[in-house]
């Protein structure tokens, strides 16, 4: 993984981030509303990873006062298994720590095992359940937290 760095994500950035939303989740975000994150939001920052200058995954953290929540994160689909996620996740739990947050949630459907793995290996513990929480089949969330 020699030729794998991480930057913050531009508006440039926005098409090579849906292209990836769309292969990964059912009910994809769209082009606007990753621009409206990060044009609008000022508590939301998006973190890409490359490989040899090619975005191949991104994570995407609100941090409010002392909590980091994670948007959403993805791995293009030809580099999964290669604990892309892992490295990923990790640079977004510091940099969330670098602006102030002490603990960190998500939301990740009950039936997406590889993600709770990837989760649990980090720390995250589980915290709740969010029942209907995904509009594309209705699927419970759990939620998950980790202190950073």
């Amino acid at each position: 993984m020699e030729n794998i760095t991480y930057r913050m994500a531009k508006i440039s950035d926005i098409e090579d981030i849906v292209g990836i939303e769309q292969c990964s989740f059912a009910t994809p975000w769209t082009a606007e509303a990753f621009h409206n994150e990060i044009v609008g939001n000022q508590f939301a920052h998006y973190m890409l990873i490359e490989e040899n200058f090619q975005t191949i995954g991104y994570c995407g953290v609100w941090v409010v006062m002392d909590e980091a929540h994670i948007t959403n994160i993805a791995i293009l689909p030809e580099h999964r298994g290669r604990k892309l996620g892992v490295a990923l996740l990790e640079q977004v739990m510091k940099l969330a720590k670098r602006y102030g947050a002490a603990t960190m949630t998500l939301e990740v459907r009950l039936t997406n095992t590889p993600a709770r793995k990837l989760y649990e290996k980090l720390g995250f513990q589980n915290g709740g359940i969010r029942k209907n929480y995904y509009s594309d089949n209705g699927e419970d969330a759990l939620v998950m937290w980790v202190e950073l």
